[in-house]
This record gives C-alpha cells, sequence and structure tokens, in this order.
C-alpha cells in the first residue's frame, strides 16, 4: 500500500471511530484545556474551578448543539473576562466556532464570527490594560479566528462532498440493479415472443392437418371425422389462448385485444375435447354456479382442466373420471376422480398451481390416491 493509501485509510478509520464513539474525541480536546488551566485553578480556585465546570459540558454536545454551545461558552468567556479569571475560554471558543463553521448554518457562522471578534478586541482593548502591542495581539486573533472558521468550512465542504459521493454511488448501484432487471425483462420478453412464433407455427401446422384429415374423413364417411374435427377446433382455441396470453410482451402503441377469460360454462366445451381424447367423463353440478365471480370461476375452469389433463396423462387405458361441482354457503367444491391406476404422482408444476389457486381464495387442496383411482379435493371460498 502507498503512503497516501495508508493515510487515507487511517483517516477513514478514525472518522469511522469518531462516528461510534464521539465521547473520546470530545475528551482527548478537553484534556489539554484542562491541563493548560491548571495554573489558574492554583491561584483562582473557587472561580476557576466554577469556570471550569461550566465550559467543560459544550464540549460534549457541541455536535448536535453548535451555535447553543457557542453562545454558552461566549457569555462564559466574557464573565471570566471580567472577573480576570481566565482558564483557556479563549480556547475553547475557538473550538466551539470551529464546530459552528463545520455543522452549523451560515447565519449561525456569522453571527458566531462577529461575536468572537467583538470578545476578542474587547479583551485586547478593554480587560488587559497591561498589554502591549494591542494591534498586532489583534492581528494574531484575527488569524485564529479565521483559521478556525476557514479549517470548520473546509470539514464541512468534505462532510458534504462525500456525502454526495455516497449518494451518487447508491445512485449508480440501483441504476445497475434496474438495468439489470429490465435486461431480464427484455430477455423474459424475447424468449416469450420466439415461444410464440414456435408454439404458434406448430400448433398451426397441428391445426392444418387435422382440419384436412377431418375433411378427408368426411369425405370417405369415416368416424374418425368427429375426433379430427375436435382436435382442430382444440389446437385453434389453444393457439388463440397461447396469442392472448403472450400479446401484451409485444411492443405495441395500442392495448392488446384480451377475450374474456374462461368460466364454468366454458367447461361445457373442454369436456368434449376430453372425451374424444379417450378419456370418458361424467360432469355434474349442484347448487347456483352463475353467482361465483370471474375469478372464482376461472380457478374453478382451470382446477378442472389440470386434473383431467393429469389423468390424461396417468390414468391409463380403460380409466373413466368423473367431475363434480357443488356451491353452497359462500364455498365451491371442486371433485375430479378417476378409477385409474392410482400411482401416486410426485409434486409437479400442475398440482402445485392447483394449490396456489385454491390459497389464492382462502381454500385447501387434497390430492392423491382414492381407491382404485385418483381424488382431487378442492374446497374454494368466494371473497366477500
Amino acid at each position: 500500500m502507498s503512503a497516501q493509501g495508508w493515510l487515507v485509510d487511517r483517516q477513514g478509520r478514525v472518522r469511522g471511530f469518531d462516528r461510534r464513539h464521539p465521547w473520546v474525541m470530545d475528551t482527548l480536546v478537553a484534556i489539554p484545556i484542562v491541563l493548560f488551566s491548571i495554573p489558574d485553578l492554583i491561584e483562582k480556585p473557587l472561580p476557576a474551578t466554577i469556570a471550569t465546570l461550566v465550559l467543560l459540558p459544550p464540549l460534549y454536545w457541541r455536535r448536535r448543539y453548535p451555535f447553543p454551545a457557542f453562545l454558552v461558552t461566549a457569555a462564559t468567556e466574557l464573565i471570566l473576562a471580567v472577573l480576570d479569571a481566565a482558564v483557556g475560554a479563549g480556547v475553547i471558543l475557538l473550538v466551539m466556532l470551529f464546530g459552528v463553521a463545520s455543522r452549523g448554518s451560515w447565519r449561525a457562522l456569522a453571527w458566531a464570527t462577529g461575536i468572537t471578534l467583538t470578545l476578542s478586541a474587547a479583551e485586547i482593548y478593554l480587560f488587559e490594560p497591561e498589554l502591549v502591542n494591542r494591534t498586532v495581539t489583534l492581528f494574531l486573533v484575527l488569524g485564529t479566528v479565521a483559521g478556525a472558521v476557514a479549517s470548520g468550512v473546509a470539514v464541512r465542504t468534505r462532510r458534504a462532498y462525500l456525502i454526495a459521493l455516497e449518494d451518487r454511488a447508491a445512485r449508480l448501484e440501483t441504476e445497475r440493479d434496474q438495468r439489470a432487471r429490465l435486461a431480464v425483462a427484455d430477455e423474459r420478453t424475447r424468449v416469450a415472443r420466439e415461444m410464440h412464433d414456435i408454439v404458434g407455427h406448430h400448433v398451426s401446422v397441428i391445426v392444418g392437418l387435422a382440419d384436412g384429415g377431418a375433411a378427408l374423413a368426411r369425405s370417405r364417411d369415416e368416424q374418425t371425422a368427429e375426433p379430427l374435427r375436435l382436435i382442430g377446433e382444440t389446437g385453434r382455441q389453444a393457439l388463440a389462448e397461447l396469442r392472448r396470453t403472450l400479446s401484451v410482451l409485444r411492443d405495441q402503441d395500442a392495448d392488446p385485444q384480451l377475450s374474456p377469460q374462461p368460466g364454468i360454462e366454458d367447461l361445457d366445451r373442454l369436456l368434449p375435447s376430453v372425451r374424444a381424447a379417450g378419456l370418458p367423463v361424467t360432469y355434474s353440478t349442484t347448487g347456483d354456479l352463475r353467482t361465483l365471480g370471474r375469478g372464482v370461476q376461472l380457478a374453478v375452469y382451470r382446477i378442472v382442466q389440470e386434473a383431467l389433463t393429469n389423468t390424461l396423462k396417468h390414468a391409463g387405458r380403460g380409466a373413466v373420471a368423473e367431475v363434480t361441482l357443488a356451491a353452497s354457503g359462500g364455498e365451491v367444491r371442486v371433485r375430479v376422480s378417476d378409477n385409474g391406476r392410482g400411482t401416486p404422482a410426485a409434486p409437479h408444476h400442475g398440482l402445485l398451481g392447483m394449490r396456489e389457486r385454491a390459497a389464492l381464495y382462502g381454500g385447501v387442496m387434497t390430492a392423491g390416491p382414492a381407491g382404485n383411482g385418483w381424488l382431487v379435493d378442492v374446497v374454494l371460498k368466494e371473497p366477500a
């Protein structure tokens, strides 16, 4: 480490110690003043002791109240000058003036400087009749006062400069974090657009092939025409939902045209596509489901959709599913069961998503083997 770096490091440590333990530095300032006043304490013990007891406390609260501490010291200095009992009050007054210059307002500094100069001139020309070379002494005092004021202003300027540097560093760090978040958001937007283009292309191809197969099957009067038609319709619905979901990530001036989110009535369009995929599903409802809010209806739709998707994936051939919705007392119960293999599945995004939707409406979800199959049981509460 260079000499300059070593000096800067030591200065930083001293400033840090002073901020943590200000009374230590104040005591170091008070000790030489007391030592300087020992002759006066011996010669005039009573007034000197009283003056010392009055002058020392302002040293310890000059940081928080610089101008009041200066006024107390100046008043004590005036009284001591009249009583001719000097105990280092002039030195303490310069320390207080330094404190006003470094921490007080500019108006307080102007008043403190004027009071110091007035007291100094009064002591030189009024209270010290035997003093010789008064003019030289006055210039020395003026230089000392100017040095105290200049030192205090320099400390104030340095402190303001350091605060400005810290603020700038904090702003730069905040801007850096914001740029990082914006970069992540831009990358996510780019990936979402690419996903839209790639998935949309392949789904479009699937829809085209399904429509073509359905047309060919109808021309030949084959039974596969209806499943192929449902495949095409499901693909178009998936493509529409994909475009609607990702359109908000497009850089467009106009607001995206969004269609309503699915509700319970949309289950009548979901279940035929599930049956066409090879899973027989029975559907029953009790209670007035039409009065449920759109948010609860969306949660019910997504839970049923995800549960039936899991049944298609894991139940195996020959499985049959049953969907039951029951609304009563401000609650709606969703039960999706099947008679498939009932093999416990490891936690995945589908189950986690259903749990999150249930928790969003203050409900609970249970999912697991039931008899010879699998059961998803969710209770949602209608918001008040």
